[in-house]
């Protein structure tokens, strides 16, 4: 295949390829886009150069913009976000006013737009689904909570999404025509999505288990351990070159990270898990302020999720969940299912066992939410010849639709009077 066809196919792949995509990337990108502008142009909560971090939902947006993050936990975004910094500042004019924060959530309302293209590609191109079924889930997916907040949000997270789910897309191409995972595709998505989260970069290589043959021909193993080899010794060499060789310092930092964020007791464990890992990143809570400070002096209120307080949320989570382990079960012997669960529980290790980040686990959504959708496409997919069961779980999505839609578009008027009453 030629360079050109290579660049055409991928062109393909990422962007709206039908007039449905486009029309579908046109609604989000105006949905999303419309409080997002208003956000940016009337407030100082998307970027205040005085807040470091956590001005709502412990989200670092300035720090990330300026920094790119830590350098344990990010080990290449530093890269990343210097383009888009000086992207916003050329068109601000070197000011970090209005135009310079409209930049950074036009930026993230594009990714997220196309992190949702990227799912109805999935649901129609891997699980066949029809049109109306794709609709009704992608529009399930996106008003999950975190889609929301990461559409105007300039973070790790919002970046990470759309790697994650366009990578599981490919893979699934390839895999639909008994292909390998190329090692170029491998060492960019290793590149990309390890360096923007280091951690994430274990779910670049589970495809790789799941490959035709692997371990029944050496030939196979050999060439996927060294494309394995090759993606982590280019990711290494980069990481040490972005910490001048330092490697010392990566222990010390990644220690110091781990006891700040794994020893909150304030909420019993299961509850975290619950209202905060699973729940937090699809059905808001309730909200809090607290107030926090810069460490130079100054003081500013900060907004945070709260566990649930009524029995609704926890059946609504109990629910969704209860349908992703069905579907789980009832594919059991799929290869495309074990991995996109094999990522979650990536997760669900990190987080909810060895409590990293638990008492904020909701800010990492972007790194796991894409598993709902596309789990829920595979149920409708093993149910494809029984009209009965289809129907029944048409009626449960759309009513779920209808309480998610609802409840998150109450708190994002109590998220809106929150800005209003402190960031204007």
């Amino acid at each position: 295949m030629s360079f050109k066809s290579k660049f055409l196919t991928f062109f393909k792949i990422v962007f709206p390829s039908s007039y449905v995509e486009l029309g579908l990337f046109v609604f989000f990108i105006v949905v999303y886009g419309i409080f997002g502008t208003y956000l940016a142009q009337h407030y100082r909560i998307i970027f205040d150069s005085r807040i470091p971090w956590d001005g709502y939902f412990s989200f670092d947006n300035k720090a990330i913009v300026m920094s790119g993050g830590s350098f344990e936990r990010h080990p290449l975004s530093y890269y990343f976000f210097n383009w888009i910094r000086e992207l916003a500042f050329y068109i601000s004019d070197g000011k970090t006013g209005s135009n310079f924060r409209l930049t950074l959530a036009w930026l993230s309302n594009i990714t997220i737009s196309l992190s949702l293209i990227q799912i109805y590609k999935y649901l129609k191109s891997i699980t066949y689904l029809p049109i109306g079924l794709n609709l009704l889930i992608v529009a399930f997916f996106s008003v999950f909570s975190t889609n929301i907040l990461l559409s105007f949000t300039p973070e790790t997270y919002t970046y990470t999404l759309f790697l994650l789910v366009l990578f599981n897309y490919y893979t699934a191409i390839k895999f639909k025509k008994d292909q390998k995972i190329a090692g170029s595709a491998l060492v960019l998505a290793g590149v990309t999505i390890g360096g923007l989260t280091v951690t994430n970069i274990v779910k670049v290589f589970i495809p790789i288990a799941f490959e035709k043959d692997i371990f029944k021909s050496w030939k196979k193993f050999g060439n996927a351990v060294f494309r394995v080899v090759l993606t982590c010794v280019t990711f290494i060499l980069l990481y040490l070159y972005r910490i001048d060789f330092k490697y010392k310092n990566i222990l010390s930092k990644s220690g110091e990270q781990y006891e700040k964020f794994s020893n909150v007791k304030s909420t019993p464990t299961w509850d975290m898990i619950y209202s905060y890992f699973f729940g937090g990143s699809i059905l808001f809570p309730n909200f809090f302020i607290r107030e926090k400070h810069n460490m130079k002096g100054f003081y500013y209120k900060a907004l945070f999720m709260d566990v649930y307080t009524s029995v609704i949320p926890y059946l609504f989570i109990g629910l969704l969940l209860g349908l992703v382990l069905w579907s789980y079960f009832r594919n059991f012997k799929n290869k495309l299912v074990q991995i996109i669960m094999l990522s979650l529980l990536v997760d669900i290790l990190i987080h909810c066992v060895f409590r990293f980040g638990l008492h904020t686990s909701y800010i990492y959504g972007g790194h796991f939410v894409f598993v709902f959708p596309i789990m829920l496409g595979w149920l409708f997919f093993s149910y494809r010849e029984s009209p009965k069961m289809m129907s029944a779980f048409t009626v449960v999505i759309g009513v779920m639709l209808v309480y998610l839609l609802l409840n998150n578009y109450m708190r994002m008027w109590e998220f809106y009077d929150f800005v209003n009453q402190f960031y204007r």
